[in-house]
């Protein structure tokens, strides 16, 4: 798996093999996922639109939708309000604003009701129309702050005298008409004051003249995230956390996988690989209550390793403990007794030790015994000739192993070989009357079992 590419296969593989324990971890995601909508529970939010009439430049705008969430406007609001235990500073996390095309500021607020939600949009464009209001009224000067129609009476007044000063005035060059000129030059200038004034007074008047348009709609629906949502998430979100932990354990996993590393971690060499028919999980041995509770998760079977392929029957799965038990005979000197040492927990590697007692028969005489690999400790040698280690792939690190060999050397015991026990599906077993067509007699079968290696 370290060396694998990540594919599909692989994450059906986990669904395939883990689908108990993945049900459960999105079960309880969903549960987070509702005990955070509780804690903190979705809103309802809805939104009142503010016309700004004239003409209005992008910063211009984003100086109002500043405005319109400004701790004064917010503050005005909670006032205005009056919620118990509400104030202008919680106010400000549920009010956002927004300059949209048209030269409208759309505000929004959320509230746990919809009712409140649409009160707290409606205040606050109010408070915000009246406070622009006032800075546009106190930015403009006094005298412009006068009113269009007085301006423009100005204007016409300034017109009418303007016009009899021309009338009156002597075309010839004389002290008066030259003092007349003058006066309607100082006139001329007043009026066009008194215009620009009148532009100034009505631009601003335009700017501060903001209209809500109409109350903001009362919410139907939840503001993301919704209850839903959040439950959602919290399943999928354990879901791939769940995922992405096997991958990465698979990938960071330092079980040896193949024959060459067994070998190597142990120092001796390989006998053969035998085969051991798959079992049902209900047929496993269960031992203790962490066994069962890892029965009940599925965890009590490895995913990362290939699914068992179809094997031979019973007959050609013996030949390969016969040879192991041929290969025994002639390594080890007369008597031939061998301690066979199965890591603790290894349930292949058991079973395959026990159909190997099975088939010596006594020649070489093997005796079991289970050694846990956190800490190995094997008897002293007695009448034995060396030790037999069984184990299946993919189980065992090298320092576990190592310490396996370690301990059996302690103890006087010289690992004679290594056998390799994997898993494979068995086949239903032939009736006796319906041998196997061209089947080998049992001399034959004796003669192949002192052969190659299996």
């Amino acid at each position: 798996m370290r060396d694998d590419t990540i594919r599909l296969v692989t994450i059906g593989r986990i669904i395939r093999r883990r689908w108990r324990f993945l049900a459960i971890v999105t079960v309880v995601g969903a549960l987070v996922g509702y005990g955070v909508s509780v804690l903190f529970p979705p809103g309802y939010t809805t939104s009142a639109s503010v016309l700004l009439p004239g003409a209005w430049e992008e910063r211009e705008l984003l100086t109002q939708q500043e405005i319109a969430t400004s701790s004064v406007v917010v503050d005005r609001t909670a006032a205005a309000l009056d919620w118990s235990g509400v104030d202008g500073t919680e106010l400000r996390e549920q009010v956002n604003a927004k300059a949209a095309d048209g030269n409208i500021i759309k505000i929004s607020g959320t509230a746990e009701s919809p009712e409140r939600a649409q009160q707290l949009s409606d205040q606050v464009a109010q408070q915000f129309v009246a406070f622009a209001a006032r800075i546009a009224g106190g930015e403009t000067d006094p005298e412009a702050a006068e009113r269009p129609e007085e301006l423009r009476q100005l204007v016409v007044q300034t017109s009418r005298r303007i016009t009899d000063l021309a009338n009156a005035a002597d075309p010839g060059r004389t002290v008066e008409s030259v003092q007349a000129r003058t006066d309607l030059e100082q006139l001329r200038t007043a009026l066009q004051e008194a215009m620009n004034k009148l532009d100034q007074a009505e631009l601003a008047s335009n700017k501060a003249n903001m209209v809500v348009m109409g109350p903001a709609a009362r919410p139907t629906g939840e503001a993301p995230p919704t209850r839903t949502q959040l439950i959602v998430a919290g399943a999928v979100l354990f879901f791939l956390l769940a995922v992405v932990g096997h991958l990465t354990a698979a990938r960071m996993s330092r079980r040896l996988r193949t024959d060459p590393e067994i070998v190597a971690a142990l120092g001796s060499a390989l006998l053969g690989t035998v085969d051991v028919p798959a079992e049902r999980p209900a047929h496993r041995r269960t031992r203790g209550g962490r066994a069962r509770v890892r029965r009940l998760l599925g965890l009590d079977g490895r995913w990362d390793v290939p699914a068992p392929q179809a094997s031979g029957d019973e007959a050609s799965r013996r030949i390969r403990y016969r040879r192991v038990c041929a290969r025994l005979r002639d390594r080890l000197p007369a008597p031939r007794e061998l301690l066979v040492v199965v890591p603790d927990g290894d349930e292949t590697a058991r079973r395959a030790a026990e159909q190997l007692v099975t088939e010596a028969g006594g020649d070489p005489l093997l005796r079991t015994l289970e050694v846990p690999v956190t800490r190995p400790v094997v008897p002293d040698r007695d009448t034995e000739s060396g030790a037999l280690i069984v184990l299946s792939a993919g189980n065992w690190t090298a320092v576990e192993l190592g310490g396996v060999a370690e301990a059996c050397a302690d103890a006087g015991h010289e690992i004679v070989g290594i056998v390799v026990a994997g898993t494979v599906l068995g086949r239903p077993a032939r009736p006796a009357d319906h041998p196997r067509k061209h089947q080998a007699p049992p001399l034959a079968v004796g003669n192949n079992a002192t052969g190659g290696a299996g």
